[in-house]
């Protein structure tokens, strides 16, 4: 056979790793592996299988349906959680093969990085972590971490996605409470992997951009308005010195490109001087480091504070997107709060998850109730499990089968 066109198998790809990726970069070869062994593939490496196992798990669909900033059924036009996933994913791998680290292991994490998100953004996480506070509360990280170990049914040989340790530490790294019970496996990690880093940074880059051109769209903001903000301002000016006369919606998405591509392109260089100013040669220096590696100059810094000032007091305290988020609360608080007194009301999977019983047999006894008159832990954990999964679209069709009136089912 020719071997200049014979089918690449996964040994030539670790191979090609060995070769390509910097020193500083996380290889197959290297990873913890998985919770679960498994035989390897003949033409995929252990990043790229995780990437396709997220991609194909049913969390991953539903984020189409769910909240980036404005409720996910509002239009057709304005960004999913899903599409913002994906953007992220994109930025994150021109950035991974720019500084040569693991592309596989990169868009792995950025496919999963929002994947615990419940329905109605942050609002429906602030909801959720309200309902769950005695119990430690509800994080969109740990949940996205039980999602990929626990929930998802996808073989028969091990529950969940059985995920690599890097791709699941990268959930744990992003949440900030390596105190919980969830996380012990992860603490004697040090500094998150470049991978992870990358992914984390990317993700402020496209919301901060993104948000934007949604607002826009919406007509929560001018275009006159934006030239305040520095950020902007240096942006169309940048872009009307190649394009004099541009205007109205040519204009805004080529700001939109020059933002990006501003971004992007900063994050680079100043990454490559911090890896070059810390003497980072290895895995164990990234780990080791005292600061992150990933991330802007102290100028670019200061545009990103000020943009996402903007942000949160014209975009996302707009009486709109208060409005929404708002409803999308009490519409979870109350989800919970009735599946928790009438568990009956469950769909049959999620009943079993909690009472254990192979078939449903009417509605349960008294005694799930404790002589507090508390529901048990399991039950509401179940139930914050279900309610987190919904999209926006569905959390709103269970809330008008359950409290108004009418005979749907």
């Amino acid at each position: 056979m020719d071997m200049s066109t014979a089918p690449l198998s996964a040994n030539d790809w670790l191979e090609f790793e060995e070769s390509w990726l910097a020193p500083y970069a996380m290889r197959c070869r290297a990873s913890r592996g998985r919770r679960y062994p498994e035989p390897s593939h003949p033409f995929r490496t252990l990043y790229q299988r995780d990437r396709e196992r997220i991609v194909h798990c049913t969390a991953f669909r539903r984020m189409t349906g769910k909240t980036q900033v404005l409720v996910a059924s509002v239009n057709d036009h304005h960004r999913t959680r899903l599409t913002h996933t994906l953007e992220v994913a994109q930025i994150a791998r021109t950035v991974a093969r720019r500084l040569r680290l693991n592309e596989d292991l990169t868009e792995a994490i950025a496919l999963a990085h929002d994947i615990g998100h419940p329905p109605f953004g942050h609002a429906g996480e602030h909801a959720l972590n309200h309902c769950l506070q005695h119990l430690g509360g509800f994080n969109h990280n740990l949940f996205g971490l039980r999602r990929v170990d626990e929930l998802e049914e996808r073989y028969p040989d091990f529950p969940g996605l059985n995920l690599s340790f890097e791709v699941r530490e990268a959930f744990v790294q992003h949440c900030g409470r390596l105190e919980a019970p969830e996380c012990a496996e992860f603490r004697d990690c040090g500094r998150p992997l470049l991978e992870a880093q990358v992914v984390d940074v990317v993700d402020a880059i496209a919301y901060d951009t993104h948000d934007i051109d949604d607002a826009l769209g919406l007509g929560f903001l001018t275009l006159d308005e934006l030239r305040q903000v520095l950020f902007w301002a240096e942006a169309v000016e940048r872009v009307q010195r190649h394009h004099p006369g541009l205007s109205g919606p040519p204009l805004r998405t080529a700001v939109i490109r020059e933002l990006l591509a501003w971004q992007v392109t900063d994050l680079l260089e100043e990454t490559a001087r911090r890896l070059e100013q810390y003497n980072i040669r290895s895995l164990d220096d990234v780990r080791n480091a005292p600061v992150p590696l990933v991330g802007f100059t102290p100028q670019l810094a200061e545009y990103k504070a000020e943009w996402e000032r903007f942000l949160h007091n014209r975009v996302y305290t707009h009486h709109s997107v208060l409005r929404m988020t708002h409803n999308g609360q009490r519409i979870l608080e109350a989800l919970f709060h009735e599946y928790v007194r009438h568990p009956e009301l469950l769909p049959e999977k999620h009943f079993r998850r909690w009472s254990g019983a192979s078939e449903r047999r009417g509605p349960p006894p008294p005694s799930w109730i404790t002589h507090h008159r508390r529901p048990i832990p399991q039950l509401e954990r179940v139930v914050a499990d279900y309610l987190a999964g919904m999209t926006d679209r569905f959390a709103q069709m269970e809330y008008r089968r359950l409290f108004l009136p009418t005979m749907e089912v």
